[in-house]
């Protein structure tokens, strides 16, 4: 099993990927990508150069957030990490404290916030609204469209990097299309989409407010599929609302 991943990790960064993002929930995550860095920096050193690392800190972790930034970066076997979140807002007041004064120690580059299934919005906008962070991580795919209204407007506004999760909704957006056998539209091909999954994510980073996307894949072949998503042609925004018009009709 840590070989097969760490084949992926390889592919990953082969392919142009970068940011990967984790949390002390995820079980062994930590571990395992602390094998496989340093799997990959003995083989090849130069491979992992471009890794842009995000961890979470939370509270059911255990710990104060330094102890779990310091246990992190242990198991990741990495000297700091590129971003930090507050993890589905646990604390968010006590933990993004922390955050900030480790930005201020030159210990880690960023700081954010979490959430997931459009939980807490209004919650997430005032916070982005009164407080000094770098990122938001929150779900945006081509059903929940929420964030569109308030959210993706103000991280533009003030400048906040968007990481999109859940782009498949949990998986269950794409089990359900080929379930049904729905096909993919003609025009579709026009924006470099041959699969679903092409489809679904270049919808969500072509916005111009988001940043990155983060589908999570244990399969090569996914992870190829998803990295493709990535590359030029982008839909416009005229594209983006034709692409909902025929999903929403489907």
């Amino acid at each position: 099993l840590l070989a097969a991943r760490t084949e992926l990790v390889k592919a990953f960064f082969e392919l142009g990927g970068g940011m990967i993002d984790s949390s002390p929930m995820y079980g062994s995550a930590a571990d395992v990508m602390g094998h496989a860095l340093s799997q990959l920096a003995a083989a090849q050193p130069a491979i992992a150069n471009n890794l842009f690392a995000a961890e979470k800190v939370w509270s059911p972790a255990g710990g104060s957030a330094r102890e779990q930034v310091a246990d992190l970066q242990r198991r990741w076997n990495i000297p700091q990490f590129n971003l930090l979140q507050v993890h589905n807002l646990s604390d968010w007041r006590k933990h993004l404290a922390v955050l900030r004064e480790l930005k201020a120690a030159g210990k880690v580059s960023y700081i954010g916030i979490t959430t997931s299934h459009g939980r807490r919005h209004r919650e997430v906008e005032q916070i982005m609204a009164a407080e000094n962070i770098d990122f938001v991580q929150l779900t945006y795919n081509i059903v929940e469209r929420e964030a569109e209204n308030r959210l993706l407007p103000l991280a533009a506004e003030k400048g906040i990097a968007v990481i999109a999760n859940r782009p498949y909704n949990g998986g269950s957006l794409i089990k359900n299309l080929k379930r049904r056998g729905e096909r993919l539209p003609g025009w579709a091909a026009e924006h470099g989409c041959t699969t679903w999954a092409e489809f679904l994510l270049k919808f969500i980073v072509s916005h111009p407010a988001v940043s990155c996307a983060i589908p999570a894949t244990t399969q090569l072949e996914h992870l190829q599929e998803n990295m493709r998503a990535g590359v030029n042609p982008m839909p416009s925004a005229e594209n983006r609302k034709q692409m909902v018009r025929f999903f929403d009709a489907l």
